[in-house]
């Protein structure tokens, strides 16, 4: 291993071999190819947005036709050289003073071990590869006259591409790998070769050991009984753990993209342990994955297993209504029952509505929404065809892509390249644990909501032939974003604020989409900000809030005790499997192990 302590200046005791003067040609001729070739490659992607932007006939040379002012490209170019240079002065013993490019180089953590900078040649490598991805990103920014759903397009593309080609990612470019394949005399990269084959035939990246973890075993522990099953869900009820429990119970309903255990990963990171701990009686809804007999399932059967399940609950329990609960996508179903409900007049069924991270007006919807074109559609319905429902493997490698340096190039690099055991880590288990989904019900999803918007325009959606209206809802409703969410952004999630007409808590939570929910209180991590004036806007919203470190969910807690105070002894009914309902099998069920 290089001595982390070495005086790297050229020529110094223990500094590495400074390159020959062929070699800095060649490595010279290699970074100018590098440059043109990406360039080339951007230029040619502005060449395919511009007529959308500006129609072809404006173009005299692709991807030119979109800069108002052509002296703009020369500037580039003649910055991106300078600054070039710049790193070759100081790679030959020039001024030692850091550079802009340099210290960026520095705080990105693909290239923070010390042999980045002990060497030279990859001091040189990794800053010419940021000066370079720092000059195509700025690109698309300045390019005039385009879009702004298209510049959203490449900008998204050219950050892909720029991820993809780090000098990380391969092994003649990274020091750690060549240095560990030296060690290890090959064997890392045999090992690697063994963990992509892998991959490969299972039709998924892995990202944590497949072994270290078991449903049942040491994720998705917490008691309970499965008191309910139909086609389409499970209905779990969790053993109270106080001898009073709030008379208003929970029904708690997860992403059915997703299995529902991110909110049950180990007891200490558990809500739902949590919350069976403040004294609810909790219910939580488990999914089927989709199979050939789910072909025709549509929203009208979702919304239809949210109102059974509630329906259900009160039953069971005789009580009037239910605390509710809808995380992602099953908060834009449940939105959609509560409308529903309210169309039929029997919204006194719910008393309180949390949103996780959740959208309804999908407007500003992120990221996510560049996978939606006609081409991806098509794609889609292609998968789906002849089995009526959509492999799971599809809709996690695109999540992944949506943060594709964290979740696919650093698995590449550690995994196939460096050849390194893989980490037991809960949260990937999960994040790797796909559920198929429906065909027709996914692909109205995206289309209805996602494409075009539907469920916020009044009667633009129909559940059971019944035009349904969210700007009529009036449940109590608390809405949790999180603020470096980049599946549901807070500018998309806060627009709930706009279409609900009952009292409203909105709560911005630190982090992102898992760990801005799954952020219990003694972890004692991250903040939220809440703000009881009222406010038109995000921007607005986190001006004038109050900053509180720590987990959201104590202020979750108290607004649902603010709304239903009344106790009951936790016995009969509150009990699983103690009432009119008998266990059917111990929680987690059997849905969530089913591929």
């Amino acid at each position: 291993m290089a001595d982390p302590e070495a005086d790297t200046r050229p020529g110094a005791e223990g500094a590495a071999p400074f390159p020959s003067l062929e070699e800095m040609q060649h490595w010279t001729w290699v970074m100018g190819r590098a440059q043109q070739l990406m360039m080339e490659h951007v230029a040619k992607q502005w060449g395919e947005a511009a007529p959308a932007a500006t129609g072809a006939a404006a173009m005299p040379r692709p991807g030119m036709g979109l800069f108002a002012d052509p002296g703009r490209i020369a500037k580039a170019q003649v910055d991106m050289w300078t600054e070039g240079l710049a790193i070759w002065q100081r790679a030959l013993g020039g001024d030692g003073a850091k550079s802009e490019i340099e210290e960026k180089a520095d705080k990105d953590k693909r290239f923070s071990a010390p042999e980045w900078r002990q060497n030279p040649l990859f001091d040189m490598i990794r800053q010419s590869y940021v000066l370079i991805s720092d000059h195509l990103l700025g690109s698309v920014e300045a390019i005039e006259g385009m879009d702004a759903r298209d510049r959203e397009k490449l900008r998204f593309a050219t950050r892909s591409f720029v991820d993809a080609m780090s000098p990380s990612n391969f092994a003649l470019t990274n020091p750690l790998v060549l240095e560990k394949t030296l060690e290890t005399k090959g064997e890392n990269l045999l090992k690697g070769l063994e963990n992509m084959l892998r991959d490969i035939g299972k039709g998924q990246l892995t990202h944590t050991d497949p072994e270290a973890f078991e449903v049942g075993r040491n994720i998705a522990v917490t008691p309970g009984k499965v008191v309910k099953q139909t086609e389409l869900y499970q209905l779990i009820q969790y053993a109270p753990t106080t001898k009073e429990v709030f008379e208003t119970p929970l029904v708690i309903f997860p992403p059915w993209i997703n299995r529902f255990y991110i909110l049950d990963l180990n007891p200490k990171k558990s809500f739902i342990r949590w919350a069976v701990e403040q004294g609810l009686t909790v219910f939580m809804v488990s999914w089927k994955s989709a199979d050939e007999g789910m072909a025709d399932v549509t929203l009208d059967d979702y919304v239809a297993a949210q109102i059974d399940a509630v329906d259900t609950i009160r039953e069971l329990l005789d009580v009037e209504a239910i605390h509710t609960v809808g995380y992602c996508v099953a908060g834009t179903t449940l939105a959609a029952t509560l409308a529903f409900l309210e169309a039929r007049g029997e919204a006194d069924k719910v008393a309180s509505a949390t949103f996780l991270t959740a959208q309804v007006d999908f407007s500003e919807a992120g990221d996510l929404s560049l996978f939606l074109g006609d081409e991806q559609m098509q794609l889609i319905e292609q998968l789906s065809a002849d089995k009526g429902y959509l492999d799971g493997r599809y809709m996690a490698a695109t999540f992944n892509l949506l943060r594709g340096r964290d979740l696919i190039w650093s698995y590449v690099t550690n995994n196939y390249l460096m050849g390194e055991d893989y980490t037991p880590f809960d949260l990937l288990h999960w994040n790797s644990d796909t559920t198929n989904l429906p065909a027709k019900w996914h692909q109205a999803y995206l289309r209805d909501f996602y494409r075009e918007n539907r469920l916020v325009l009044p009667g633009g959606v129909t559940v059971d032939g019944t035009p349904i209206n969210i700007g009529k809802v009036k449940a109590p409703t608390y809405v949790q974003a999180g603020r470096e969410d980049h599946i549901a952004p807070p500018e998309s999630v806060w627009k709930i604020t706009r279409h609900f007409q009952g009292p409203l808590r909105f709560v911005l939570a630190g982090s992102g989409h898992i760990a801005g929910v799954v952020n219990p209180p003694e972890a004692q991590k991250y903040q939220y900000w809440t703000n009881d004036e009222k406010a038109d806007t995000l921007e607005a919203f986190i001006a004038g809030a109050k900053e509180t470190r720590g987990s959201w969910w104590p202020d979750w807690i108290g607004w649902i005790e603010s709304l239903s105070p009344d106790k009951a002894f936790a016995i009969g009914p509150r009990e699983p499997g103690k009432g009119k309902l008998k266990a059917l099998e111990d929680a987690p069920g059997g849905y969530v192990k089913a591929r």
